[in-house]
């Protein structure tokens, strides 16, 4: 994968097939700490211990379609080559919690990607799914929770074209807005 939203997005669809219906994403640049940080959390099914332990082999998956799982052993490799680091805690019944830290100006460090697109792909193709998105640069943060935009729409589907193209639109206006107060 050539970007981290692209990582991001495998990690969501983990989420969503594990069972969870609230979906954490966390990105974090800090460049006076040289540190970039995602997070994703979710309260699904979980994992047992064994697999926790087997999940970072790319041939370790639990999809019956094919004999390989690329996306965790990629996004760890992405992470170290910049000084970083992946950890990943899990339990049934608890959720996981992936955090990703990478060196955040290191010449390696895959660029960031279309944040909004990969947020509005999940809003649209998990209806069932509520997700937040916290994004912060140096001291400057906004975020995105479907549960208040549900209660704020009063029933009109997260997937309407115009709420999709808002929900885009919000996330690029405050994106360049917290890049410029910097």
């Amino acid at each position: 994968m050539e970007e981290l939203s692209l990582h991001i997005l495998d990690i969501a669809e983990n989420s969503a097939r594990a069972g969870a219906t609230l979906v954490s994403i966390g990105v974090s640049e800090e460049p006076a700490h040289d540190r970039l940080v995602i997070r994703v959390t979710d309260n699904g099914c979980g994992m047992e211990e064994d697999l926790l332990n087997r999940v970072r082999d790319p041939f370790t998956t639990t999809r019956t379609t094919r004999k390989v799982g690329l996306g965790l052993p990629l996004l760890e490799d992405a992470a170290v080559a910049t000084g970083g680091c992946l950890r990943l805690s899990s339990a049934p019944g608890r959720g996981t919690e992936l955090e990703a830290v990478f060196g955040y100006s290191h010449i390696d460090r895959l660029p960031l990607g279309d944040l909004a697109a990969t947020i509005v792909t999940l809003v649209q193709c998990h209806a069932d799914i509520d997700f937040i998105y916290e994004h912060r640069y140096a001291q400057h943060a906004f975020k995105l929770d479907t549960r208040m935009l549900r209660e704020t729409l009063e029933g009109v589907p997260l997937g309407t074209p115009a709420v999709l193209f808002w929900i885009r639109d919000y996330i690029n206006e405050n994106l360049q807005q917290i890049y410029m107060e910097v």
